[in-house]
């Protein structure tokens, strides 16, 4: 996939590390600032890192950053030290994992580092590793676009203290394979809008899946309106760049679960003829996330082999406003048969879903997941950093949040209120696409809940598990880079689609 840093794993000794930059992590305990363990370095080193820390009056809070020239006793020419933080919300794996992001971030210009910031064990090498990879990224150094001038390169390589043989080897193909598949789905929301609409989306997934030896096929206006998608046609046709299905398939031998996933591609939305004001436009290339997760992770699994059978449906349109864009009053006929009535023009992102969860539920899969930059009012109710998972099964919702909050996707499972559907009814079609204005999340949730149907027939029928995830906060981040985030498309909800496809295959 794309050109990530390189990462490798180290058991060497760290003070004649031959690196530009030797990182350490630190916290504050019983008041006083203390090294993290872990690092081998001797206790002269420490002293000497310890009190020039204290100099500088270091706290060892999150985020924080202390930079030391000519260490004695260390060959690396830099010592840099990372505020792992306290006890807080976010799991110890993920403190890790956002201070080695920071860490990666402040040596952009430099050409090696080694980490070691008190992980302990495989499950937090990697996570240091996959921080350090991702807070490296960069779509302008990567892709050549958008940017000139003299900005420095990012950190070119890195190696984590913690694991070597045949264990590192194992944990360096992981993480490059989720690296390389969040860098992918940010790639995808990053590139502008004149240059990434249904069409070239679909060619660059067709090209990638190819490569991974995934099945791919792609369904052109023409073929939509043949097979009755409506949403997505509806959606589309305000747009001179005609709207994209494209499936995803992925079957290794031997699995025995499959695991359907449906990703919203809006590659612009002006909000149609409700249109956004100019400043709400600014960034709705991002509107594309769901579709570029599902993507991203459909690979990922591919490339780790896992035993699980996976298809993804991307569900690409651009809404416009041409002489043909649909108009509130419409009434469109969605895949399997069912009537909506549009009311406003700029909540399209439900209708193209509906039409991948109608194709999903056809496939009679185990589980159905999609994932959308869908509400606003998602981001009203859990901020910009965390994803909303809501569902028809407690258990795929519960383990989406667990599963996803442990990687790195911060989520929260969301009610869906049974007094919210009745509000989806119209006298001139079988529901409307909106209801009350109040909790929209859930309202849109439960609109994409009438698309998933039922596995078995008669009275042994029971709804296929399915669960949404409301990434409408986290997948793009306007403001400074944090952690391991940088500013612009984050690649939310890949990580937490390979753990449950990981959590199937076991």
């Amino acid at each position: 996939m794309s050109g990530c840093m390189p990462v490798t794993f180290t058991t060497d000794d760290l003070a004649t590390a031959q690196v530009d930059a030797l990182v350490l992590g630190a916290t504050k305990r019983d008041g006083a600032l203390a090294l993290l363990e872990g690092h081998g370095l001797d206790e002269d080193v420490v002293r000497s890192v310890s009190d020039a820390l204290s100099a500088l009056g270091a706290e060892g809070s999150t985020d924080e950053v202390s930079l030391l020239a000519g260490v004695d006793g260390v060959e690396a020419g830099l010592v840099l030290v990372v505020g792992v933080g306290g006890s807080g919300p976010a799991p110890r794996t993920e403190q890790l994992r956002r201070a080695a992001g920071v860490a990666a971030r402040s040596l952009t210009g430099r050409g090696s580092a080694v980490f070691a910031l008190g992980q302990e064990g495989r499950d937090q090498a990697l996570a240091v590793a996959e921080g350090a990879a991702l807070g490296a990224y960069s779509y302008v150094e990567q892709h050549g676009v958008g940017k000139a001038g003299s900005a420095k390169a990012p950190l070119a390589s890195a190696s984590v203290r913690g694991l070597d043989g045949e264990e590192a080897q194992a944990a360096q193909a992981e993480v490059s394979a989720m690296v390389d598949a969040v860098s992918y789905a940010r790639d995808l929301v990053n590139t502008p809008p004149n240059l990434l609409y249904p069409e070239t989306f679909a060619a660059d997934v067709v090209s990638r899946a190819q490569e991974a030896g995934v099945e791919v096929e792609v369904w052109d206006p023409e073929q939509l309106a043949a097979e009755g998608c409506g949403g997505i046609i509806g959606v589309g046709q305000g747009s001179a760049r005609g709207p994209r299905l494209v499936t995803l398939r992925y079957t290794p031998e031997g699995a025995d679960r499959h695991l359907a996933l449906v990703g919203k591609g809006i590659t612009f939305d002006s909000g149609g003829l409700c249109l956004k004001p100019g400043a709400s436009m600014v960034t709705m290339k991002m509107d594309m996330g769901g579709a570029a997760a599902c993507a991203a992770a459909t690979l990922a699994i591919a490339e780790l082999g896992l035993p699980v059978q996976v298809t993804a449906y991307l569900c690409l349109a651009e809404n416009m406003t041409g002489d043909l864009a649909q108009r509130p009053g419409d009434v469109v006929t969605m895949r399997g048969g069912r009537t909506v009535e549009i009311i406003n023009t700029d909540a399209e992102g439900r209708l193209v879903m509906a039409d991948g969860l109608a194709l999903a539920t056809e496939q009679q899969p185990d589980a159905i997941v999609d994932v959308a930059t869908l509400t606003g009012a998602c981001i009203v109710a859990l901020g910009e950093r965390t994803i909303g998972v809501m569902g028809n099964d407690d258990e795929l919702r519960d383990s989406l949040v667990r599963l996803g909050t442990d990687a790195g996707d911060t989520a929260w499972a969301l009610p869906m209120p049974e007094e919210i559907r009745p509000t989806l009814d119209t006298p001139v079609a079988d529901l409307k696409h909106t209801g009350e204005r109040s909790a929209g999340a859930m309202v849109a949730a439960t609109f994409l809940q009438e698309f998933v149907g039922t596995r078995g027939e008669g009275a042994q029928a029971s709804p296929i598990p399915w669960a949404h995830l409301d990434i409408a906060g986290p997948a793009y981040n306007e403001k400074s880079a944090w952690g391991y985030y940088p500013k612009g498309g984050t690649g939310a909800g890949v990580r937490s689609l390979v753990a449950l496809a990981r959590s199937f295959s076991g």
